[in-house]
């Protein structure tokens, strides 16, 4: 099968995102619509219910680098969240999710936040104590962080 390259697969993603196909429950689109190779977006994910995270809007920074779909891109919690896949400063570690950490080219941006509300209602998460609402980790230039990090 032939590959698909990085920005026509990101403009099918972009498309899927602002028409809203997909669960509903989360969703994704360009940080800025002047980003021409589109890099920077935003994902939102509403918590699942029954969950420490129902009735919660978690906001996050997502850097899709030029390896990707390749490799992941970074993905950052804005919004604080307890998860053991996320960081002290709300980065997403990938490969701390069982059902994405071996990275393939097929996952999209829309897998990645299924998977983290997956991952909120699992049993071992969905009751887990959690930050007062509204409070935000620090900021973290993900564009500087994508360059050292080679992404």
């Amino acid at each position: 099968m032939a590959k698909v390259p990085r920005s026509f697969r990101l403009l099918e993603e972009l498309e899927k995102g602002e028409k809203g196909i997909g669960e509903g429950s989360c969703s994704y689109g360009l940080k800025d619509s002047d980003d021409v190779a589109m890099y920077e977006w935003n994902g939102t994910i509403l918590g699942p219910p029954h969950s420490a995270f129902e009735n919660r809007i978690f906001s996050l920074s997502i850097y899709c680098g030029d390896r990707y779909p390749d490799a992941p891109p970074l993905v950052k919690f804005e919004s604080r969240i307890n998860l053991p896949c996320v960081g002290p400063q709300g980065l997403v570690d990938i490969s701390r999710i069982p059902s994405i950490a071996n990275w393939r080219r097929d996952f999209t941006l829309e897998t990645i936040l299924i998977e983290l509300r997956r991952d909120m209602a699992a049993p071992a998460n969905r009751k887990s104590t959690q930050p007062p609402e509204g409070q935000e980790f620090p900021p973290v230039d993900l564009v500087a962080l994508a360059r050292q990090r080679k992404v």
